[in-house]
């Protein structure tokens, strides 16, 4: 089978990578707690301007210990937080005594068809010491769609709530499987209110 070749082949000489999101990141919105029984963002942000939505969480501290840090999605800005998840997640962890160790799927956390929150501070819960918090990235795709589900991905770390702490390294994946537009998140504990923290939602790649 004979091979074409393009005789543009030259990184140099692309001008541009189609449907590939271009430009900076754009703040949309930075929410801050105080006591906050949750963080949410609505349409008035996550509506179709842009195919990527970024969440930037930043030292979010829970009021109570030994809690989750949970989101969810919603298809009727923020009347309902209860679209059905499928979500696949695995983490590393290290204790400050050096004495345990470890990393592995983490099948306890994840959802299967599921219109629970998600966790996104799996294996030791969120402690609430006052140097503990949890920080990371959540990345929603295309929630505007009609056509797809709402593909979605979170990294982060947080500081356990066991003295000695751990630090747990948490990496999750899924999708909303919903073809209706996805137009609000929200951040929660799972128990007791976000005492402090920030989250900055961006977006990406404007429609």
């Amino acid at each position: 089978m004979a091979l074409t070749y393009h005789n543009n082949n030259s990184i140099s000489n692309i001008t541009s990578f189609p449907l590939v999101p271009s430009g900076s990141p754009v703040l949309l919105s930075t929410a801050t707690a105080s006591g906050s029984a949750s963080i949410s963002f609505n349409s008035t942000y996550i509506n179709g301007d842009y195919q990527i939505y970024k969440f930037e969480l930043v030292n979010c501290h829970p009021q109570t210990d030994g809690v989750k840090l949970e989101f969810n999605l919603s298809t009727d800005n923020g009347s309902n937080y209860n679209v059905t998840k499928t979500t696949t997640l695995f983490d590393a962890y290290h204790r400050e005594n050096d004495l345990s160790v470890g990393v592995g799927y983490n099948s306890s956390q994840d959802l299967a068809q599921s219109t629970s929150n998600q966790n996104i501070t799996p294996e030791i819960e969120l402690g609430n010491a006052d140097d503990a918090s949890a920080s990371g990235t959540l990345i929603l795709f295309n929630p505007s769609s009609t056509t797809y589900v709402k593909h979605f991905m979170y990294v982060g770390n947080h500081m356990s709530s066991t003295p000695p702490s751990w630090s747990v390294n948490t990496y999750m994946a899924g999708y909303g499987n919903t073809t209706t537009a996805v137009n609000a998140v929200r951040f929660i504990m799972n128990s007791g209110n976000i005492d402090v923290g920030q989250i900055k939602l961006y977006g990406l790649g404007a429609n």
